[in-house]
């Protein structure tokens, strides 16, 4: 396929995950579509979506998925997470900017390295002992922050190891594939955002329709 066609097809492809998207209600299968739907975009092996939780200033691991080692946690697939959330700060209110996770959530930039084991900067301790213990061998990572329509990041996507389309070999992400990708993290973060409002909207009139029934049946007959 010529590469304009390709890339043609594959904004075609976005706009219609952008679709899929608004159109799912249940929360669950919401944030397994958005991983899923990033990892066919930039044909990774593997990726992660946490969410951010603002009281606790951590990011929880909310979906894994991992097609070599045939792992499916979080969302549908019905497998809790056990890993801890990754914090933020640390007791004395430093930022943590050495995991790549938590430094794209602080600083809002996507971050793309070709190589964990060569990476600079980052501890990548906890993905070598991963490696470890799985016989996999995590390489190239594309990390980037969900922001909503108030430009606050809600959540971060990161996938592990793109493979090339022809081959099947592991490759950098290329700079397509993280512009695409920061076009879905953002449609996903505005999806995910509007689907809690609506759920929270929902809960409101809930509680609405018990407080007006609790009314009724209190009444007075006499009044």
């Amino acid at each position: 396929m010529h590469s304009a066609d390709y890339l043609l097809h594959r904004l075609k492809e976005l706009n219609e995950i952008g679709i899929a998207l608004s159109q799912q209600r249940d929360l669950n299968s919401l944030l397994e579509t958005i991983l899923v739907a990033a990892k066919r975009i930039t044909n990774a092996d593997a990726g992660t979506l946490y969410l951010y939780e603002p009281e606790q200033q951590v990011l929880r691991f909310e979906i894994l998925r991992n097609d070599t080692l045939k792992t499916a946690m979080g969302g549908t697939s019905g497998v809790p997470i056990s890993f801890y959330p990754i914090r933020l700060y640390d007791d004395a209110g430093v930022p943590n900017h050495a995991m790549v996770v938590s430094h794209s959530a602080l600083s809002g930039e996507t971050v793309n390295i070709p190589d964990a084991y060569m990476a600079q900067g980052f501890d990548f301790s906890g993905t070598k002992g991963f490696d470890a213990k799985t016989g996999y061998r995590s390489r190239s990572f594309l990390t980037v922050p969900m922001r909503n329509h108030q430009d606050e990041v809600i959540g971060v996507l990161q996938l592990i190891n793109a493979q090339d389309r022809e081959s099947g070999e592991i490759v950098q992400f290329s700079a397509d594939d993280q512009q695409l990708l920061e076009s879905l993290a953002s449609q996903a973060a505005i999806a995910l955002t509007n689907r809690r409002l609506i759920v929270q909207l929902e809960e409101l009139f809930e509680a609405f329709i018990q407080l007006i029934n609790t009314a009724i049946d209190d009444k007075s007959p006499y009044t």
